[in-house]
């Protein structure tokens, strides 16, 4: 088909912005993209899709979420939570241990079908539910696969319940790797979910390791996050955490890195050194009150320092706006973060994706995947290349996107999800949702 009658904005530095332009998509990719005048008088008789003076946009990647945290939206939290160590034991973890393989296919359900309607059709989430370990990276991937969107996924590692749960995780983790990160299939891929240095022994570090030996993938795993991660690891085992995970082998591209707000010099320099991603995720930081990752900093010693949303919010847009204004903020400093911003969402987000995915995503090119949404957003300024990224960062939000295409299939049109019932699945959720925090 193809789709035009729109600005696009491609994402790709080779032919950044089309004024009236057209994107060819054939089978889950993408075969051309220009002037749609151009197009059409060299792909005749293809079904035409009107964007309707939309903005067409490669769908947008989300680098750290948690789906199983969507019942928390709404919910009173009645034990202390002052410090980031009790908001993860008096909120998350009482809350993830109540969750059944029924809550976790209703979480998914419902973060996925968000991200879709924020125009997010990459989402790499970090999963947790020790009383239904086995099964649940599973059943995310079918509630993924009805829906439409493009998943990595993860079970999240950790001592904290025990030696049964640990067993069970590192099973979870190794089991569906071995299932997804082989073959053509490219709309799920596993990553081997660790949760934080801090909930972590070493004898469990090396079961985890010794586990993902020779299976394709990564880790994925929350590091330096909160203020006390740092002296912790330096107390239990006289190393910083970067290097104590550098030590067990856990390090490398394939690695997603979450937050490293207290990572010092020589810890950045590791993770360039290895090549390991490290995701921000400024709604999160702000909102617990952890601190502020170094990013300009981290991008000037050249880190893939991509964006992620830690489930704050589905909209990536929102993120990658507020990225722009905490680092003008915190370095008391109006010309830096802009094009920090721009470059975590629109340049390291793709980066990322390529570390996992057979073909391009985060473009709109020719053999890239498909994955493209359509922005009702009516510029009152010129629109160009050069102003594309003010007005991303200054204009746009998930809550445009009228129109979501998955792998060359639409998921979202007019503001419709097209794959699933989104109302039965939120009913179900809403009715749901009162018993998990009667427990809380």
């Amino acid at each position: 088909m193809i789709i035009s009658n729109g600005p696009v904005i491609t994402n790709d530095p080779a032919n950044p912005f089309v004024a009236d332009g057209a994107v060819v998509v054939q089978g889950d990719s993408i075969v051309a993209v220009g002037p749609a005048t151009e197009i059409r008088a060299t792909h005749p008789g293809q079904e035409t899709i009107d964007v309707g003076g939309r903005v067409i946009m490669a769908g947008l990647i989300n680098a750290h979420t948690h789906a199983y945290s969507a019942y928390a939206r709404g919910m009173a939290v009645h034990q202390p939570t002052r410090d980031f160590t009790q908001i993860l034991e008096n909120l998350w973890w009482r809350l993830d241990r109540l969750l059944t393989l029924e809550d976790v296919e209703l979480n998914a359900g419902t973060t996925f079908i968000e991200s879709i309607r924020n125009g997010v059709t990459t989402v790499f989430d970090h999963h947790s539910s020790p009383h239904a370990v086995s099964g649940s990276l599973q059943t995310m991937a079918d509630a993924a696969g009805r829906i439409g969107i493009r998943t990595s996924l993860c079970y999240e590692t950790s001592d904290r319940d025990g030696a049964g749960v640990l067993a069970a995780a590192i099973e979870e983790n190794a089991s569906f790797m071995k299932k997804v990160n082989t073959g053509e299939q490219d709309m799920v891929k596993g990553l081997f979910g660790l949760h934080a240095g801090f909930t972590l022994s070493e004898e469990s570090l090396d079961a985890a390791c010794a586990a993902k030996e020779g299976i394709a993938g990564g880790f994925h795993v929350h590091v330096a996050e909160g203020a006390n991660d740092e002296p912790n690891s330096q107390a239990r085992y006289g190393k910083r955490i970067v290097q104590r995970f550098d030590d067990h082998g856990i390090l490398g591209p394939g690695t997603i890195a979450a937050h490293c707000i207290h990572a010092d010099p020589d810890e950045l320099e590791l993770l360039k050194a290895t090549d390991t991603t490290v995701v921000h995720n400024p709604h999160s930081n702000m909102g617990n009150a952890v601190g502020v990752a170094p990013v300009v900093d981290m991008l000037a010693r050249g880190l893939r320092v991509g964006l992620g949303t830690d489930a704050y919010t589905a909209d990536i847009l929102a993120s990658a706006q507020l990225a722009k204004i905490l680092a003008s903020h915190h370095l008391a400093d109006p010309t830096v973060g802009f094009g920090q911003a721009l470059q975590l969402a629109f340049v390291n987000n793709p980066k990322i994706c390529a570390q996992f995915f057979r073909k391009d995503l985060g473009v709109l090119k020719a053999g890239a995947y498909a994955d493209l949404i359509a922005v009702d957003y009516r510029p009152f300024t010129p629109l160009s290349a050069e102003s594309a990224g003010g007005h991303i960062l200054f204009g746009m939000s998930g809550s445009q996107v009228n129109d979501t295409m998955v792998n060359g299939a639409w998921v979202m049109r007019d503001r419709t999800i097209l794959t699933v019932d989104e109302a039965a699945i939120f009913a179900r959720s809403t009715q749901r949702a009162p018993r998990i925090w009667a427990q809380m």
